[in-house]
């Protein structure tokens, strides 16, 4: 697999030179600078590939989009959406044009990944990102006020969410919303109450079913163009893989990808596996996932996580946690031995090791929340023992 590294730019913490010192080859990155439903022109496109050129004893190239994103309008179905589909395809046609072929992109409404801890200590001094229920049911239930909020939670949440509200200060609540709203990429701006209910609001009536033939739309219009230029397009999941503040979300399981995948039967329609954001599904067989929609798997993020019964989770290591990563990885390379006897040119997928515990050095450096470098750089060392390890036992190509 083709080692890869997330970075977000010129004003990452984590530098250029840094990212090879981790044996990683390829940089999975954005345009994050430019509004979502605005063209990536050519220019910018090859402003970023030379930034990650400059040094050519680095030996990087730009190897995955992460994320071409999609306007709310999209997602939600509203208002004149032309425009933003032949702007989404037009940038899909720069990217093409300049080399980049894989762009990874999500459907999740409103929110990105989402997490209620940042910083949850670690023994020795590490920290962890960390998605605890009865705080995020507090935030839903307490903060936002969401009509019907509290009847979705157990007694036992709802309980712990009420303690933990009432006595938190206004510092603690300002922090949760701050927490919550770390998932969004790049330098978007991030929501408070009033504007998340706001953006709520304009979701009023849109279920599952109707984010999903929103999703098809978007597929229809888009995906044509993708094959047509040679663009590998491949859906993130849901991460946490559940209902967030009574918002859909239709990427979170095994059915939802056959949904996606046969919503328009093109190679250009395809997967991102995060093994950490299928992993918090308590049904999700993410070995069976990964086997099961491997010859449309164009991107993997490896990570694990721990469950707990009521619906928390924590990023563990990244061969700890829930997920049988050996399992995963071995799917992932037998899939690219298939794709490379078959005589596929791009048979190699790109990887990366996703989200990190924050250690050492890199403990309250201004790195993006989940990607310091040495928890990464020790997530990549162990995943790279594994393929080795895995390729030399099966006579797998590396």
């Amino acid at each position: 697999m083709e080692q890869t590294w997330r970075w977000f730019g010129p004003d990452d913490a984590v530098q250029l030179p840094h990212i090879r010192q981790t044996g990683a080859t390829g940089i999975v990155t954005a345009l994050h600078h430019i509004p979502y439903g605005v063209v990536w022109s050519v220019e910018e496109i090859e402003k970023r590939k030379a930034e990650i050129a400059a040094d050519s004893s680095l030996g990087l190239r730009w190897s995955v989009v992460e994320s071409l994103p999609i306007h709310e309008n999209i997602k939600i179905g509203e208002g004149d959406l032309s425009p933003l589909f032949d702007n989404y395809r037009q940038s899909l046609r720069n990217l093409a044009q300049c080399g980049v072929t894989t762009v990874c992109y999500n459907f999740m409404p409103v929110v990105d990944w989402t997490r209620t801890e940042l910083a949850y200590p670690l023994p020795g001094g590490g920290t962890a990102l960390r998605f605890n229920m009865h705080e995020y049911a507090a935030f839903d239930c307490f903060m936002l006020q969401r009509p019907g909020a509290e009847d979705e939670q157990s007694p036992e949440v709802l309980a712990r969410a009420k303690e933990w509200y009432g006595r938190s200060s206004e510092a603690d609540r300002n922090k949760l919303l701050a927490n919550i709203m770390a998932g969004l990429p790049g330098a978007y701006d991030r929501y408070d109450i009033p504007g998340l209910r706001a953006i709520l609001a304009r979701y009023e009536g849109i279920n599952a079913s109707s984010l999903r033939e929103n999703l098809a739309c978007f597929l229809r219009e888009v995906i044509p163009t993708a094959e047509e230029v040679g663009i590998r397009m491949c859906i993130h999941p849901d991460d946490p893989p559940r209902s967030l503040m009574g918002l859909p979300r239709i990427v979170s399981n095994a059915d939802d990808l056959a949904f996606i995948l046969g919503a328009v039967d093109s190679p250009a329609n395809g997967i991102t596996l995060c093994s950490g954001s299928l992993g918090a599904g308590p049904s999700n067989d993410v070995p069976a996932i990964a086997k099961r929609f491997a010859d449309r798997i164009w991107f993997a993020h490896l990570r694990n996580v721990a469950k707990d019964p009521d619906g928390s989770f924590m990023e563990a290591d990244h061969l700890g946690g829930d997920t049988d990563m050996v399992a995963v990885v071995s799917a992932l390379l037998e899939e690219q031995k298939r794709r490379k006897d078959s005589g596929d040119p791009r048979w190699r997928i790109p990887m990366r090791p996703d989200h990190g515990h924050e250690l050492l050095d890199d403990v309250g450096k201004p790195t993006h929340p989940g990607y310091p470098a040495i928890g990464r750089l020790k997530g990549l060392a162990e995943l790279r023992g594994v393929m080795t390890a895995v390729s030399s036992l099966k006579g797998l190509p590396l």
